[in-house]
């Protein structure tokens, strides 16, 4: 056991490292360093706490770190990066089914010995502490079905739905009034109980509701969520570190939320009410219609394209993720900069399913980071760009979130290749994006469509430049 004034330091020193670690996560060149910020500063903390706090049930905790680690382990070594959404998505429901179990077993312990004001304080502490933990599990699992493919992206529009979630939050503020009163009566397990089936029942439906543009945003808020959490769980265990953790990554998730609904133009709480493809509260129609011919190409004229051009933008999205072309696009990028070919990245906000998906793609094939730019910086580049390869995008490229008004997605910044000299579209077939509306870039002049597995094309296109 170390004592008390070690545990604090130690705790100082984990939240000093938690914090360098948001920093370094925030670029592409010092994420892996904020990444060993992170591990660091959680096995200080780990061990800190095991040491300092916990005083019996030694080997039960053991075997449960055990357990855990080697999931972990597992989970980390078995994962495609094309299935890091989904990971980080159930991985967040985790931290919410943990905030329940501690909620609940710090309500039903005997030993707090709470009176008055101080018993009112704790109630609300497990009481928010559980309603919290609730939504984030029963939304990260929905999350995770949709990321995964298991629930259809579309989204669910209930009747009325706006006034469910309206009489769902009225009823977790009515029954947590009954909770702290029966409480003090030495009861209130039944109110703690139907008000974490209330909340389980909001987070099912608060994400079914959201279109499958909106994933990003998604992911982040219940990243956030998680953080709020474990914030909670800090209170009720009387835990700082516990606390200031939680706060810096429920803060830092809300933060990227909100930076993630202005790179689509959307306002937080039109995502949460509904997402992209429910234009006045319905689904998107007609997305799949025709507009016009398309013009194919094949990989030995790509070839050509490309060889022959001063400047190309490549667009990832997530087919690129599916078909795992990444480290095929390097070695393109690669050699046509050997040919003296400025080769350029182009990264829309909210491209992939989670934010910074193909940054962390283009990270693990060490695409250069000096030649990968934000949307913002770009866009107005597009008018000198001899080639535009869009490698499985759809919706990050699609000129009627600009031209359509009555478009599901209008209003959305897009990358504005169409202005370009000529765009090449990757795709499997002409089905519509995630977010079920057609695009009429396909359609225009200046864009030939190459059909077939990104990678497979992409490695045809490699033998022929």
């Amino acid at each position: 056991m170390i004592n008390a004034g070690i545990v604090t330091v130690s705790y100082i020193i984990a939240t000093i490292l938690f914090i360098l670690a948001l920093g370094g996560l925030s670029n592409q060149e010092t994420a892996r360093r904020g990444n060993w910020y992170g591990i660091i500063g959680m096995a200080i903390a780990l061990i800190a706490t095991v040491l300092g706090v916990v005083t019996a049930q030694y080997t039960i905790l053991l075997v449960a770190l055990l357990i855990g680690g080697s999931i972990g382990l597992f989970a980390a070594s078995r994962v495609q990066m094309t299935q890091m959404p989904e990971l980080v998505a159930i991985l967040h429901s985790l931290v919410g089914v943990a905030a329940v179990a501690v909620g609940y077993v710090n309500f039903m312990d005997p030993t707090h010995n709470l009176v008055g004001v101080e018993l009112t304080i704790h109630d609300i502490e497990t009481y928010l502490g559980i309603l919290i933990g609730a939504v984030t599990f029963s939304g990260s699992v929905i999350a995770f079905g949709k990321l995964s493919g298991r629930i259809t992206g579309n989204p669910l529009i209930l009747p009325a739905r706006h006034w469910l979630n309206l009489g769902l939050l009225i009823a977790a503020i009515w029954f947590g009034r009954e909770f702290v009163l029966q409480s003090h009566a030495g009861g209130g397990m039944e109110p703690l109980i139907i008000m974490t089936v209330v909340a389980l029942l909001f987070g099912i439906h608060m994400v079914m509701a959201i279109g499958g543009a909106d994933m990003p945003v998604v992911v982040s808020m219940l990243n956030s969520y998680s953080g709020w959490a474990a914030s909670a769980t800090g209170f009720m265990l009387g835990n700082d570190l516990l606390i200031v953790t939680g706060a810096l990554v429920g803060s830092s998730g809300a933060i990227l939320s909100y930076i993630m609904c202005r790179a689509m133009n959307r306002k937080f709480l039109a995502v949460i009410a509904g997402g992209f493809g429910t234009g006045g509260g319905a689904a998107a129609k007609g997305g799949g219609e025709d507009q016009g011919e398309v013009v194919p190409i094949d990989p030995l004229e790509t070839a050509e394209l490309l060889a022959n051009a001063k400047e190309v933008m490549i667009i990832p999205g997530y087919g690129m993720a599916v078909a795992q072309a990444q480290h095929t696009v390097f070695e393109i990028t690669r050699t046509l900069r050997e040919k003296g070919v400025n080769v350029r990245f182009g990264i829309h906000p909210v491209a992939g399913r989670m934010p910074g998906h193909m940054n962390v793609l283009l990270a693990e094939a060490k695409v250069p980071y000096d030649i990968v730019f934000e949307m913002d910086e770009i866009n107005e580049d597009f008018p000198d760009v001899d080639v535009s390869v869009v490698i499985g995008a759809n919706d990050i490229v699609n000129p009627s979130a600009l031209t359509d008004p009555d478009s599901p997605i209008a209003g959305m910044p897009v990358l504005e290749c169409w202005k370009g000299t000529t765009s090449i579209v990757l795709k499997r077939s002409m089905a519509t994006g995630y977010a079920g509306v057609q695009n009429p870039l396909f359609f225009l002049d200046n864009t030939r469509m190459l059909f077939g597995d990104a990678k497979a094309t992409l490695d045809e296109v490699l033998k022929n430049i």
